[in-house]
């Protein structure tokens, strides 16, 4: 019995290696396939966002004012460009005369690090170091320099890589309005579509697991999203009251950072730590106060209130999985990451929790089945 078992199992590893040294060998047929799929990935993933964000308030004034979905969305994109059109108007140049100011003050930035340097070469505490038989600060030195040096060509790279990322910002652009109309007209339907594919004695409970990771999922997004723009908002207040310059972009880099769970507001307020020690000592202690203050308001008044405990993960798995998501994707791994995890978690559980129910009801098939005289 063993050495069938054991046979069966060595010829089914050999056949998945064998199958995975083809596939390698005509990974070209593929290729298509990958380009079609990542260029599609961020238009479909910001309409999935954008989706569970819009869709409440299109299904509130369609089912509670009866007014046809078609007409709720186009209402939805008239108030939206609205809402676009008066940002555009006001926020929008004070975020480029700010970008200006920053792009114009790097020299400075530069500088001022270049004479930071030199005070520490210069200092009693640094020909100390030089001393220590275990310190190569030549090697520390050239490396310091050379990094100096490549900060002007470094920029002009990002410039340059910049074209790129406009180039595909244009194109979600112009995709994401199309894709988003037609989920929030048909995205109701979906389940019912995707349960013709299972049999008909599972599609009740498919429906069920289907609507609890929707819930879920959709919880996670409006949540996060209010919860990053209260921050942003109470960052950007803050900065005003205490005069940080750049104090939008600050709060703006804020914001987005904030939808990483636990890291997203050290790194939020790292690049305002940043600015602030170009100014004054005091100036970085009243930015981590503002940001003190904010995160606290966060985490003991808003979080509470709008996402709760939906989630129900403990903070040790995700910073677990912010680690191993961080390593595997980078940012975008951070972002996705938790909700990833917590669709997972909730399908997860909804199919242990149908197995158990059909084992019972085996069970309890059994024990009323006339017993065999």
């Amino acid at each position: 019995m063993f050495k069938s078992k054991l046979q069966f199992w060595t010829l089914e590893i050999l056949l998945i290696v064998a199958i995975i040294y083809i596939l390698t060998k005509i990974s070209f047929l593929f290729d298509p396939v990958v380009v079609f799929m990542s260029t599609l990935f961020f238009p479909l993933l910001i309409a999935g966002f954008l989706y569970f964000l819009f869709n409440p308030l299109v299904s509130i004034v369609h089912n509670k004012l009866k007014v046809p979905r078609t007409i709720g969305i186009i209402i939805l994109y008239l108030l939206f460009i609205g809402l676009l059109v008066f940002l555009i108007a006001t926020v929008v140049p004070i975020i480029t005369r700010q970008i200006k100011e920053l792009i114009n003050d790097i020299p400075f930035f530069i500088n001022e690090i270049q004479l930071f340097i030199e005070e520490v070469i210069h200092s009693e505490a640094f020909h100390w170091v030089q001393t220590q038989q275990y310190v190569e600060i030549d090697q520390i030195m050239n490396s310091l320099s050379s990094y100096l040096t490549a900060i002007p060509s470094t920029i002009t790279g990002s410039i340059s890589g910049l074209f790129g990322v406009i180039t595909n910002m244009a194109v979600v652009v112009v995709t994401v309005p199309f894709l988003l109309f037609f989920l929030l007209k048909d995205g109701h339907k979906l389940p019912n579509a995707i349960m013709r594919f299972i049999p008909s004695s599972y599609r009740k409970e498919g429906l069920l697991i289907l609507k609890d990771t929707t819930d879920t999922l959709a919880a996670y997004i409006q949540g996060q999203m209010i919860v990053s723009l209260c921050v942003g908002t109470l960052s950007y207040i803050g900065y005003l009251i205490i005069g940080l310059d750049y104090a939008l972009i600050l709060a703006i880099a804020v914001a987005l950072t904030n939808i990483i769970p636990y890291l997203g507001p050290i790194l939020g307020a790292a690049p305002a730590v940043i600015v602030a020690m170009f100014e004054s000592p005091l100036m970085v202690g009243l930015v981590i106060i503002v940001a003190v203050i904010a995160q606290q308001i966060e985490s003991n008044l808003i979080s509470p209130l709008v996402i709760g405990k939906r989630l129900d993960t403990h903070p040790a798995t995700i910073i677990i999985i912010l680690l191993v998501a961080g390593n595997l994707a980078g940012v975008l791994g951070m972002i996705l990451g938790v909700p990833v995890y917590a669709v997972c978690k909730t399908i997860v559980l909804n199919i242990v929790r149908l197995i158990k129910l059909h084992r019972n009801y085996k069970k309890e098939l059994e024990a009323e089945a006339p017993k065999e005289i």
